[in-house]
């Protein structure tokens, strides 16, 4: 098998039209369908939906599901809110500003730009409960190569120690100097 790219990504919302409403004014996203059937397709059980996609830029889609006959939205109360979330590439560090101002100038409230070592993100919520991303790459010449080398050795030393292994703090290290 051989996966081309993600066809969509789809979440649940709690109104359709508000969600389409933010994500065409926060994130200049536009709609790009809408499918609403009485009865679920794959299983045949009646149950009403609105299904709506939403262009990401690129050929990606983000699409969302309002169902109405179910019981309320809610999160896994398990995992940290700041765990789940949706991420958005975007071109350069001046548009990553330019993107905070202008979801903050929409009342909402931002953390970042956060400094990851190889890219800078800005994080806020939807009107969903879903938190959103957008980030910039930074990384350096080198950066991914080397990080992609030690990836299987980090999984293997986390899966026995459930600690965060060292081999790539140099990425901190070379950005604020830290040493631990």
């Amino acid at each position: 098998m051989k996966i081309e790219r993600i066809h969509h990504v789809a979440y649940r919302c709690r109104d359709a039209a508000e969600t389409v409403e933010f994500y065409r004014r926060v994130m200049d996203m536009e709609l790009v369908l809408a499918i609403a059937e009485d009865q679920v397709p794959s299983t045949k059980q009646p149950d009403p939906y609105m299904h709506v996609f939403l262009d990401a830029g690129m050929g990606n889609v983000l699409a969302f599901f309002e169902l109405p006959n179910s019981p309320g939205m809610g999160r896994d109360e398990n995992t940290p809110e700041w765990v789940q979330h949706i991420a958005f590439k975007l071109e350069s560090e001046k548009a990553l500003i330019n993107a905070k101002t202008q979801v903050e100038s929409q009342g909402l409230e931002v953390v970042g730009p956060v400094h990851h070592g190889i890219f800078k993100s800005i994080y806020f919520f939807d009107p969903n409960g879903h938190r959103l991303e957008l980030a910039v790459d930074i990384d350096q010449p080198g950066d991914l190569e080397r990080l992609h080398e030690v990836a299987p050795a980090m999984i293997e030393e986390w899966a026995a120690t459930k600690k965060a292994p060292r081999h790539a703090a140099w990425l901190h290290e070379r950005e604020f100097g830290e040493k631990s």
